[in-house]
This record gives structure tokens, sequence and C-alpha cells, in this order.
């Protein structure tokens, strides 16, 4: 099956983003009975209520709901290019770890051979009468041929116009006009308990509806590579191959696009997520006109401030915010000052209570625009001004490789002398020691050359080569600097104190509990 990313929450619970695959064949959209006037789909005379009220009758059927939108819903059929394996590599046999078999001696492909395809299927929905339509971007990623199915049978081909990968939509277009479109309802908030209407191509058998409620609002689904999406959790029905396809409140106004689901076998257990309309709205009417979709930039990797936090840094068990655990050199936030292990507290006057407020706040600004970022340092709140940047496009690709060259450092070697703190032997950073544990010139801080494995920093997993940026918010660079930060701790009756530590993944924070004074 086509999907993008699946991932595994405890035991067997998995986010599953709902394309689909098909082998070919032919697969009839049947007919929706509708009107057969072409142009905007209006909304029923019961629109003009209360924006999420049910019509008289309702939720006697849906079926009215469903012959009115159904003509703007599209079946996405693509053709995606699969890696030809090289000559004589093992290919593995999935559930068969150490088994496999030898990839055959093939011709590259020229004219003589097509390079092989996949084929996959999904949703969409026209929102303009001469030919745009909504979709995901993982159902389109990639993709050298898509054409679009009709409910009325008609197959055409489409070009892809934009997509915008961090919010996972994308718009395609078929050549034509008059076509039966559906509109984003922005004024009206769904509310938790209101009827919804999911249509699409689930499993790719064609226009196909469910219905439900909508479950929960604002919700994020643990996928780094849509920070900026809180979806609407809805409990109809939704597979596979319904990817793209839209969630309709009772008046036939498209409220979010379908995308992921959350479950433990790849089908649907009633916890399904749409792109709200306030979202998938701003980014496709961009799209649309050809405009790149570009966000604000601090240029900081960032985290909630957990409960353990606040004890080391003297913060009020209320206190709130982002907790900077790593600032990119060269970016705004170094440029304006800011720096590993503040805490983000209000954003142009606006509280931050979380990283993802964060995240989307900065997102929403223009680059180039003054953010004031009001932080709390070393037990102090100031004020900082920051020009936004743009933020890069491949972000997540070279945050990768730089963790990905990272991990193919050579192992560390022995340790060598040095003053003992909990448990740990540091030192001062040297060229020697920056060589020997391959540590950048970028990094200031006392290097961890050893770690008592019955410390409690031992046991936490503090490994030789990591280092010690900072110590409750306070910069380390020689081991009496860290001395004083443990007596003051201890002078206040504080169980731990908070270390920001560079390891070859990046910047983490550690509440290192201390040990019992003697």
């Amino acid at each position: 099956m086509m999907k993008r990313k699946e991932f595994i929450l405890g035991a067997a619970v998995g986010l599953v983003f709902a394309a689909a695959a098909t082998a070919g064949g032919v697969i009839d959209w049947p007919g929706a009975n509708a009107a057969e006037a072409h142009g905007r789909l209006i909304p029923s005379a019961g629109a003009s209520g209360l924006a999420f009220a049910p019509p008289q009758g309702a939720p006697l059927s849906f079926a009215d709901i469903f012959d009115q939108v159904a003509p703007a819903v599209v079946q996405i059929d693509v053709e995606t290019p699969i890696e030809r394996p090289p000559a004589g590599r093992m290919i593995p046999i999935p559930g068969l770890p150490g088994f496999g078999f030898q990839a055959p001696e093939t011709q590259e492909p020229g004219e003589e051979e097509e390079a092989p395809t996949a084929q996959g299927a999904g949703s969409g929905f026209f929102i303009s009468a001469d030919g745009f339509i909504v979709t995901n971007n993982h159902v389109v990623a990639n993709a050298t041929k898509i054409t679009v199915r009709m409910s009325d049978g008609r197959e055409l081909p489409a070009r892809l116009v934009g997509r915008d990968a961090d919010t996972d939509l994308a718009v395609v277009k078929v050549e034509g006009s008059g076509f039966n479109f559906v509109s984003f309802e922005e004024a009206a908030e769904p509310r938790v308990g209101d009827w919804v209407l999911a249509v699409g191509n689930p499993f790719s058998l064609g226009g196909t509806a469910t219905a439900g409620i909508v479950s929960a609002r604002a919700r994020e689904i643990g996928d780094s590579s849509t920070p900026y999406t809180d979806y609407l959790q809805i409990d109809a029905a939704i597979n596979r191959g319904n990817s793209g396809g839209p969630t309709f409140d009772i008046y036939g106004r498209v409220i979010g696009v379908n995308s992921a689901i959350f479950s433990p076998t790849g089908g649907s257990v009633g916890i399904g997520f749409a792109i709200p309309a306030s979202i998938a709205k701003t980014v496709t009417d961009r799209l649309m006109s050809g405009q790149a979709i570009q966000r604000g930039y601090l240029g900081v990797k960032i985290q909630d401030l957990p409960d353990e936090y606040r004890g080391p840094l003297g913060l009020s068990d209320d206190q709130e915010g982002a907790y900077i655990a790593e600032v990119t050199p060269g970016g705004p936030a170094a440029a304006s000052g800011l720096r590993e292990g503040d805490i983000v507290v209000s954003l142009n006057g606006a509280p931050i209570t979380t990283s993802t407020e964060l995240t989307r706040r900065v997102a929403q600004v223009s680059p180039g625009d003054t953010l004031r970022v009001e932080i709390i340092r070393e037990g102090r709140r100031q004020t900082l001004n920051v020009r936004s940047g743009t933020r890069p496009s491949d972000i997540n690709a070279a945050q990768n490789a730089e963790t990905d060259e990272q991990d193919a450092q050579p192992g560390r070697p022995q340790a060598p002398a040095g003053e003992i703190v909990e448990g740990m032997t540091l030192a001062p950073l040297t060229d020697a020691l920056r060589s020997r544990y391959s540590i950048s010139e970028s990094v200031r801080g006392l290097v961890i050359t050893a770690a008592a494995e019955d410390s409690r920093a031992g046991r936490a997993g503090v490994q030789p080569g990591f280092v010690i940026i900072q110590a409750n918010g306070r910069p380390i660079s020689t081991v009496v600097e860290l001395q004083a930060v443990v007596r003051e701790a201890r002078v206040a009756n504080r169980e731990g104190i908070l270390l920001l530590i560079r390891i070859p993944e990046g910047n983490r924070p550690f509440v290192l509990e201390l040990s019992d004074a003697k």
C-alpha cells in the first residue's frame, strides 16, 4: 500500500496516511444523481440559520448532502517511479530478517526498457469551475503521471500546480470549464459533536460517503513534517485512498481535507484527521495563484517546558513557555542574541505556552518582519527584537543529513583524566579533545570524558564526548562554573540541575539529579 509515513505508538498503534495503492484494472465511479447544473454547488437552504445547527430532520439521512456535493469529488490516480536496485544487491524479504535474494542483472532503462512505476490512488475535490483540484501533498508527491477520474466516469489528465509539504496540501488542475465545485467554510468554526460527511475513494472503490461527528479539535498527531497543522479529529470512517478528499458539514461546505488515520491495523477505527479549512484555504489559494509558500523563521530548535525543568531553573509551577534547546549558527535568532536555554514566554505581546504555539506563530509572520520575543534567561525576563528569516523548504532534510553525518562518526576512544563533578569526569574543550571526540569548532562548553557507571549521570546514559553547554541556563566552560551551579542548587534545596548537553544528534536538555550531600 502506498502510504507516506507510519508512526508506532506504544506497541501497536500507528498513524497512517490515507493514500492507497491499486494493482490496475478499471474502477467505475457510480454517478451521484446530482443536479445537472454546472458551477458552484449552492449550500442547502438551512445555511442561513445557525452555523452548525442541523436542519429539520437531520440526521435522518445524508443522501441530499451527498447528491449535492459528490459531483465535485474526484478519484486521483498517480504513477510514481520505482527505484531500481543495483544489480547483484541483496534484496531482503519482508518479515524474514537475514533472508533475501540477489537483484537480477538487468540493463539500465533506455529506449528499449521503461523505468518501472508504481500505481497509487487518492481523493480530491474541485474548488473552482475552471479545473483546480485540492488534494494531499503525499498523494501526488513524486508523481510522473496524474489522472483524475470524475463521478460521471470521465478520466482527465492533470498537472501539478503546486504543493506544500509542511501542511500536506497540493493543487492539481485539469483543462476545461464548468466543473461542479465546492467551497471552504472559514467563517463558522466546527464544534465537537457537529455532524460531518466524508466523501472519497477508499481502497480505490470510488465515490464513497461515510458520516460521523467532529470528535476533537486542534489535534497534534506527532508528525514533525506537518508542524503547522492542528487537525480536526473525526469519527467518520477514513481509509487508505481517502487522502485528499473533503470533510463536509451538513450544509455541504468543506470544513477539512482528510489526511491521516490513527490505527493499529492501517484500517479505520474511527479516529481520522482532517486539515482544517482555515489552513487549507489560505495555502491552496496561494498555490492556485502560483505564489510560493513562505513562512517566518527564527532558526531555533525548541521543545515544551516540562515540569522537571521548572525546579532546577527556579521557575513557578505554572510557568509556561517554549524552551530553546539549540540555536542555528548564522540564523535570525543567533544574530539577535537568543541563545540555548532561553525560555520564550511571549511573541509580539501574545503569550507562548508551548513549542507548537511558537512554531505556528512564527510561521504566520512574513519574512523580514520584526518579532518582539520575550524570554526568561537565568531567572530574569528580557525582550529581544528578532528580524524573521525565511524558513528553508528543505529544513527537515538538512537536519536529517546533519544527524546522519554525526551518527557516522567513528567510535570514541578512552577518556583522559579530568576533574570529577557528580560522577562525571570533566575537562575544558581543547583542540585535542575536539579532534578526539569529533566536536565542532562552534560548540562551547565542558566536555565529559567519563561517567561512573554507578553515578546518576552514568545510569542516565551520559557518555564520553558529550559536552555540557549550560547548567540552569548559565553558559558553562569550566569545572569551577559547574561546581558553582551545583552549590547554588544545594543551598536552594533543589534536587537537581538542568544541563543542556551537546550530543551527536544535537542539543538535549537533561535534568541531573544531585547526589546526596556528604
